[in-house]
């Protein structure tokens, strides 16, 4: 059984655990609307001090470099959940998927065209791109996506316009559906289906009409 020093141990790990990930989170949220929020903002966000702040995070070049690997985690562990068969249905179950990510995507996406942390950003970053470009290669072989652009080209068109409806869906105040919704419509369009064809693949395909009737 536990002895009282071992709990009084573990107890202040896991205050830390949390304290560490609040101001993630926090960070994300903040950040995204406001780059150049000051540390304060962020603190108060997460319902910490500035002291407690700093005692995870010693300035805020550490805070963003753990904000862009926090948020690249999280986004990377959505790549990991891409399905296979048809590329298109995959591509835009990837995109819904990712709207639930939506404040790291704002997050990152903007600090990843910074000169400071685009390099930083590009590896983190380096799976999901990794898994995007693997299925539209595999969806311009099979002809399910439009063969008239490179395959690199073609997928970071679909994560820049995903990007940017995703960054849309938040200032137009869409809920989780209608968001994801938005995303799917956007991606398929970007890989060559129109806005009927878009509509009927995801009414007709389960996982994604399940999606957007969540």
């Amino acid at each position: 059984m536990p002895s009282v020093t071992d709990a009084e141990r573990r107890a202040p790990r896991r205050d830390a655990v949390a304290n560490r990930e609040a101001i993630l989170i926090a960070a994300a949220r903040v950040l995204a609307e406001s780059p150049d929020a000051p540390l304060d903002v962020v603190a108060a966000a997460a319902g910490l001090s500035r002291r407690a702040l700093y005692g995870h995070f010693r300035d805020r070049e550490a805070l963003v470099r753990a904000l862009i690997a926090h948020g690249a985690d999280r986004l990377n562990a959505v790549a990991r959940s891409a399905i296979g068969g048809d590329e298109r249905v995959a591509l835009a179950l990837l995109g819904a998927r990712i709207w639930e990510e939506v404040e790291q995507v704002r997050v990152v996406a903007r600090l990843a065209v910074s000169d400071a942390y685009v390099q930083l950003a590009a590896e983190a970053l380096a799976p999901l791109r990794s898994t995007i470009r693997g299925i539209v290669e595999r969806g311009i072989l099979s002809g399910s996506l439009r063969g008239d652009l490179p395959p690199g080209l073609l997928a970071r068109l679909i994560e820049e316009s995903a990007i940017a409806v995703l960054a849309e869906s938040v200032r137009s105040g869409l809920d989780r559906a209608q968001g994801a919704g938005l995303v799917m419509l956007s991606v398929l369009s970007t890989v060559g289906l129109g806005w009927r064809e878009a509509g009927a693949l995801i009414e007709s395909a389960p996982a994604l009409r399940a999606v957007r009737s969540a």
